[in-house]
């Protein structure tokens, strides 16, 4: 059952093992496909699981195959799935997303790039792990986003896509990195980390609309 998105579970495990996203078993993923969803075992290590550890739950979070008993953070997986349009999850305890949780409530519109995440990324409240009260906090953080930090705990990213959630989780840390560089630079500099105007931003959304950005094209007359 959902063999090819079970795959895709343990490739993008390996792939974030090897960003330096993950630590041991800190972390989890999954992909919906209409009732059902494909997520990774609870106290598995993302980046040494295989597809037949995966477990398929339905939206109530039974599971309906699998040898192992799914995430704990089902509850926060099933909630994003009631409360967005994702298709796919990604949670991880990045080391510099999970720094500036701890010390901010937000990470400003630093660069333009952050806008494929929804701008300004919103840190959740802290709740127990695995419980409902997080998924709600985590909720609330996302609306309108693609991505949260999750305060003393981690990051989150969704996406139409489990690979596309992939992404955008590796440019939230991304994100985290250069706003944590530009903090250590405002200590000695005394200048407060610059943030894209509102026009700023709408300069980008149009330029990047009209010239397809992010997208490959050929040169004029070529075949």
């Amino acid at each position: 059952m959902l063999a090819e998105e079970r795959h895709a579970l343990a490739e993008a495990g390996r792939r974030l093992e090897a960003r330096g996203l993950v630590i041991g078993t800190g972390g989890n993923l999954s992909v919906r496909v209409g009732d059902l969803v494909a997520v990774t075992p609870t106290g598995g290590a993302l980046g040494e699981l295989t597809a037949d550890q995966m477990t398929v739950i339905d939206l109530d979070g039974a599971v309906a195959d699998g040898d192992l008993a799914p995430t704990s953070e089902v509850p926060l997986h099933l909630a994003i799935y009631r409360g967005t349009f994702a298709s796919a999850v990604a949670h991880t305890h990045a080391p510099t997303s999970t720094a500036l949780g701890l010390v901010t409530d937000e990470i400003p519109l630093v660069h333009y790039g952050m806008l494929n995440l929804g701008g300004v990324v919103r840190v959740a409240a802290y709740a127990c792990y695995g419980t409902d009260e997080l998924a709600a906090h985590v909720v609330k953080a996302l609306e309108y986003k693609q991505a949260a930090l999750m305060r003393n705990h981690g990051s989150i990213a969704t996406g139409s896509s489990l690979a596309k959630a992939v992404d955008n989780l590796e440019l939230l840390e991304w994100s985290a990195q250069v706003y944590y560089q530009a903090l250590l630079a405002s200590a000695v500099t005394g200048r407060a980390p610059r943030e894209l105007t509102q026009q700023e931003q709408e300069d980008v959304i149009t330029a990047a609309l009209t010239a397809g950005y992010g997208t490959t094209k050929k040169l004029d007359g070529s075949k």
